[in-house]
């Protein structure tokens, strides 16, 4: 077997995009010969270093977006449900803390596996439950959801709010930039010693074609189910 082609995931649990694709190659990373690193990036750090501004901020764009993510949510079988009130959730709310949260995850353990874990809470805290995600006992509901235990969380709920975490989360939103980022997810597929940048949930069939494989659109909804 070829050595595993690296592939790199830009995230944020704020935007519905960023589940939908997390979930996806989640899936793939099963079948598909990768190694899939997790980046949890800032959004809004994204937006403003870019210079882009929200779909959701033009009226037509975020009334289609949420037809399209309908669709999609039907599609690939993700469970995700709007909050009663997305613009708040989003924009005064935001997502900081829990991004913080989850470098801490990733800074800790050293890998992916229970970053996977807290990542998929929290997603699922803010895109199905309706929940906060910005105070620390919210932060720690989703991390034991996610299978951590107590000194863990005490360890992790020290962690995230340290200078580390903050430059860490910084650097990597930077890296997403320095990419080309300007949204997220962001996937950055490395092949013979460059980088193949894809924006979006919806460029894995592109994706697969320049790593050297295939999607199955009907059976990456039952991979890792």
């Amino acid at each position: 077997m070829t050595s595993k082609k690296v592939v790199e995931l830009f995230y944020d649990v704020a935007s519905p995009y960023s589940w939908l694709g997390f979930e996806i190659i989640c899936r793939y990373k099963n079948v598909w010969n990768i190694d899939l690193k997790f980046r949890p990036a800032f959004l809004g750090g994204v937006m403003k270093g870019s210079g882009n501004k929200s779909p959701a901020m033009v009226q037509k764009k975020f009334l289609y977006m949420g037809k399209d993510l309908s669709r999609l949510t039907d599609y690939f079988d993700v469970p995700l449900q709007h909050p009663a009130d997305p613009i708040g959730v989003i924009f005064k709310k935001g997502s900081l803390s829990a991004m913080r949260f989850l470098t801490a995850v990733q800074e800790r353990e050293g890998g992916n596996t229970k970053a996977e874990q807290v990542s998929r809470e929290l997603f699922l805290r803010i895109w199905n439950e309706d929940k906060d995600i910005t105070e620390p006992g919210s932060l720690s509901e989703a991390a034991v959801k996610a299978g951590l235990s107590e000194s863990e969380i005490k360890e992790l709920l020290e962690l995230y709010t340290s200078p580390k975490m903050k430059d860490k989360l910084r650097s990597t939103t930077q890296d997403a930039l320095d990419y080309g980022a300007f949204g997220l997810p962001l996937l950055v597929c490395h092949v013979n010693s460059k980088a193949e940048v894809f924006f979006g949930s919806d460029r894995f069939e592109l994706m697969a074609h320049c790593i050297g494989e295939q999607t199955n659109t009907e059976q990456h909804k039952q991979i890792n189910k």
